[in-house]
């Protein structure tokens, strides 16, 4: 598997998973299943270990999150392709594709969505080097799932003719479908659910797409142009992106390819879609109830109830998902979750931020949570790592208290730079120069109040910045 490159699209948003998946930290990169990782990592941790290092696409305002999760796995990536907005996967497949063939390279190229969960590693190995196989021969292969039960949440693919033991041809991509006709498909033996996994080589997709849908990719070829900033970070140019079609790989090329294969997956598989989905797979008590964080259920079956900061208690109820986070809370019958992405629509039309971001949100260089706000007030508790520093910024509208609460803060204010320790704090006026810094090797913590008539994020001049993000 020397030739095989791993493709993962990191670009979802989740909305089916709020309030814990919000638009800023969408549920790729949550602890969903497995505890200690979230479902990006665990992509990454199933790959073959003789496979080249992976290319990611993601939204650039996850590249961040990223980064900090591949290197709590000590996981590298050749190359991390940031959408300046989602494109689907048509497009994001072509990004990747053009890239690993910069150099003249012509590797296979495994694509994977980052937000799946896959049991059985070693057989999914041995199904990657039957795909390789098909892929070595100028197929675009399709990784289709043997369904266990009926799904309408799932797109099918119906096999066709016999290629080789166990990989078939594609007769048709079938979209979801409703309940008596996946019950059909079940009944006929023939159908495989559509993972969204593909095997093909870079030059075998772009030759396909380039017939199909010429006009993507020439505006991702157009967008890679002069991309580079020296890092592994790779951007695009951001207008001539926009312009680019939003089209699935399946309905750009796979429906229409005459090169399409099909190798069947026999392996629990999720594309964990849904807090439903999340309750099925999870271990639950003799109640039928999964309960995670500070949660107490009387006389209560088949919940599901997550707590991230209070105590949260249920008695008499039953097939339900709770859901709290320290600024929203969701109630929601079981059966009927797969509406909450109508929660996050009504958010967006109200103009709310929950369906954007958490209260605490996570920086490069630490983290902050906006603990209180008020008119023309706001409180935050700044959270800044060890050696790390925020940007050298300014603001027009508002002006700043800073209370260290420990550690050591290194203080910069126009021309004047000191320190801060413990219980001491400093005052920013509106349009000063500042930059906090923390020397320590240990987490400078400290309380932030804003004061001002706008206290919007993007009220921020940066003059410069160590990640990149400097006006």
């Amino acid at each position: 598997m020397n030739n095989l490159v791993p493709v993962v699209l990191c670009g979802g948003s989740g909305t089916r998973m709020w309030p814990l998946s919000r638009s800023n930290y969408p549920k790729q990169f949550l602890n969903l299943i497995d505890e200690g990782h979230s479902t990006f990592q665990t992509t990454l941790m199933r790959m073959p270990e003789q496979c080249q290092p992976s290319i990611l696409v993601c939204n650039e305002n996850h590249r961040f999150i990223l980064a900090e999760q591949m290197s709590e796995i000590t996981q590298t990536a050749q190359n991390i392709i940031l959408e300046p907005e989602c494109k689907n996967t048509a497009a994001a497949i072509t990004l990747a594709a053009l890239t690993a063939s910069q150099n003249g390279d012509n590797p296979i190229l495994f694509v994977t969505p980052a937000d799946h969960l896959i049991t059985g590693e070693a057989n999914f190995h041995h199904i990657l080097q039957k795909a390789m196989k098909l892929a070595e021969n100028n197929k675009l292969v399709t990784i289709g799932v043997k369904p266990d039960h009926v799904e309408t949440g799932y797109g099918y693919i119906q096999q066709g003719n016999e290629i080789s033991k166990d990989c078939y041809e594609v007769d048709y991509f079938i979209e979801k479908p409703d309940h008596q006709t996946a019950e059909s498909f079940i009944e006929a033996g023939n159908y495989l659910w559509n993972s969204g996994m593909f095997l093909f080589k870079a030059s075998v997709f772009l030759e396909e797409i380039s017939k199909f849908a010429p006009d993507i990719i020439d505006c991702c070829a157009k967008s890679l142009i002069e991309n580079k900033d020296g890092t592994v970070f790779t951007r695009l140019n951001e207008e001539v992106f926009k312009q680019c079609p939003s089209d699935s790989i399946d309905y750009a090329v796979m429906e229409k390819t005459q090169k399409a294969a099909v190798v069947p997956l026999d392996s629990q598989w999720s594309d964990i879609g849904s807090w439903s989905a999340v309750w099925e797979l999870a271990q639950k008590d003799g109640e039928g109830n999964h309960c995670q964080g500070d949660v107490i259920c009387q006389n209560s079956h088949n919940n599901f109830v997550h707590s991230s900061d209070r105590l949260v208690s249920l008695v008499g109820v039953d097939d339900v998902v709770v859901i709290e986070t320290p600024d929203a809370i969701l109630v929601a019958n079981r059966n009927q979750v797969q509406s909450i992405k109508e929660v996050v629509s009504e958010l967006k039309l109200r103009h709310r931020k929950e369906h954007e971001s958490h209260r605490k949100v996570f920086r490069p260089w630490g983290k902050f949570d906006s603990i209180d706000n008020g008119n023309r007030f706001q409180v935050k508790h700044i959270s800044v790592d060890p050696g790390k520093k925020l940007s050298v910024q300014k603001h027009h509208h508002r002006a700043e208290h800073w209370i260290v609460v420990s550690g050591t803060a290194k203080i910069t204010i126009n021309d004047d730079t000191w320190f801060l320790t413990e219980n001491q704090s400093t005052y920013i006026p509106i349009e000063a120069v500042h930059c906090l810094e923390n020397p320590g090797s240990i987490p400078l913590e400290l309380i932030e109040v804003q004061t001002g008539a706008y206290l919007g994020e993007d009220d921020i001049v940066r003059f410069s910045d160590d990640y990149g993000r400097a006006s």
